[in-house]
């Protein structure tokens, strides 16, 4: 029932509130279905309507002749019931079927000339055959197709309504980048293609100026926004033409690069080295207290796209023009603005060791901060620095005067006491220029990397 109340629509037979038009009512006049009544009156009932009506109203004129498929033109039809075409690729014509074709549009011309008070509203084109297409998407306004490629059973036509058609890559109407189909089989999916006629966009366009609608549409491609304009008839598109520059205050433009975003992983934002040590150190106190900080994991951030990002994505098109983002302050937005002193606190981004130098803690890893100093700056430091407001104690990489990795500890204060005089040793030997004390607690610390 919706298919037959979207069909009259089409048809012109119905109006947008479902009423009987007055179309449909010179439609319901004519003693034919509606398809053909329509071809006939908006194709202004000329004597090519006639033959039309008559050869889709009675079986084909053409029979197969041997395995070959039959041509699926109908302009080979209209040929033949004019005498014009004796034989048709693949098949034979039917001279009784003619006769019977002959007679019912004749019938149909007499009727049409004896109720002058029809209309003779005319869109179908003149009597040539390149009418036969326009004229038979009068009837089948559903069936009007475009071609979207092909695969080993055909080629594929997508209909106005969304639904797919083959016709075999044999027939010479396969490369028609538009066709009114008439007759098809009853497949849902990809139906075969028995009848057709050739269209053109201007002849689209021509039928069907009031159902035709264009549409803007923003995407992202993988490197930037793109607006597209698409002119469409249904799921028919005409033509597609890029927009050069998308609305940069759109709230699509700023939706589409979000589903950009979330395609590309959070990793496309122009981490600075700042914003990854703030988001790690947000990291770290949302490890060790969920419901006081945010989630900044990779997840989070997508999901909440919207919320820390989406506002201050206005006049971004691009991913390079992402580096105009402070994502520093951004990120500390997402914590609350009155938190950066807070943050600072619990989670220092640098400690200031006793040889006066101030290290960088590394959060990356959010159980526990890692401070990687040299041994000799460290001396003097009876205790493991602490954050997290003294709670969680940093791992200490202690470092070679080269940098290099020497000893890894939780606990300064026992390092001291037992490990210290092995590593002592070892560095000694490799290290003899430097000074290396009997007690470090006590030793004057030093940055410099070589001795005086």
């Amino acid at each position: 029932f919706d298919a037959a109340r979207t069909l009259l629509a089409e048809l012109d037979a119905l109006d947008a509130a479902g009423r009987l038009t007055a179309h449909g009512r010179a439609l319901a006049s004519l003693p034919m279905h509606p398809r053909l009544a329509h071809l006939a009156l908006r194709g202004g009932r000329t004597a090519l309507c006639a033959d039309l009506v008559a050869l889709l109203s009675e079986r084909d004129v053409v029979r197969p002749d041997g395995p070959a498929t039959v041509d699926a033109d109908l302009r080979l039809r209209v040929e033949a019931l004019r005498g014009e075409r004796p034989h048709v690729p693949g098949g034979r014509v039917d001279t009784n079927a003619v006769r019977a074709v002959r007679t019912e549009g004749e019938r149909w011309r007499r009727a049409w000339n004896a109720r002058d008070s029809l209309p003779r509203t005319r869109s179908g084109g003149g009597e040539t055959l390149d009418a036969v297409g326009p004229l038979v998407a009068l009837a089948y306004p559903d069936r009007v197709a475009q071609r979207v490629g092909e695969n080993s059973a055909g080629a594929r036509y997508r209909m106005r309504d969304g639904r797919t058609a083959l016709l075999d890559r044999t027939q010479p109407l396969a490369d028609a980048p538009f066709l009114a189909l008439a007759a098809l089989d009853d497949r849902p999916a990809g139906a075969r293609v028995f009848l057709a006629a050739p269209l053109t966009e201007a002849d689209i366009e021509a039928a069907f100026a009031d159902q035709i609608v264009s549409d803007d549409t923003v995407t992202w491609d993988g490197a930037a926004v793109r607006a597209r304009r698409t002119v469409r008839l249904g799921a028919v598109v005409l033509r597609e033409t890029r927009l050069a520059t998308p609305d940069p205050d759109a709230v699509a433009v700023a939706a589409a690069f979000m589903d950009g975003l979330r395609a590309a992983g959070i990793a496309a934002l122009p981490w600075s080295k700042d914003a990854t040590r703030l988001r790690e150190r947000l990291a770290f106190l949302h490890h060790h207290d969920a419901d006081g900080w945010p989630d900044v994991s990779d997840a989070a951030l997508l999901d909440t796209l919207d919320v820390w990002l989406g506002l201050h994505l206005a006049g971004l098109s691009r991913l390079s023009d992402l580096s105009r983002l402070d994502l520093t302050g951004l990120l500390a937005g997402l914590a609350g603005w009155g938190r950066r002193a807070e943050i600072d606190r619990l989670a220092p981004s640098h400690v200031t060791v006793p040889s006066g130098s101030s290290i960088p803690l590394d959060y990356s890893e959010p159980d526990a901060p890692v401070l990687a100093v040299r041994v000799q700056e460290v001396f003097g430091l009876r205790d493991t620095p602490r954050v997290l407001g003294g709670h969680v104690p940093a791992v200490m990489h202690l470092l070679s005067p080269a940098g290099r990795p020497a000893q890894v500890t939780r606990d300064l204060a026992s390092f001291w006491a037992t490990g210290y005089f092995d590593v002592r040793k070892d560095l000694r030997g490799r290290y003899p220029k430097h000074s290396w004390p009997d007690d470090p607690t006590t030793a004057e610390p030093t940055a410099r990397v070589r001795r005086r």
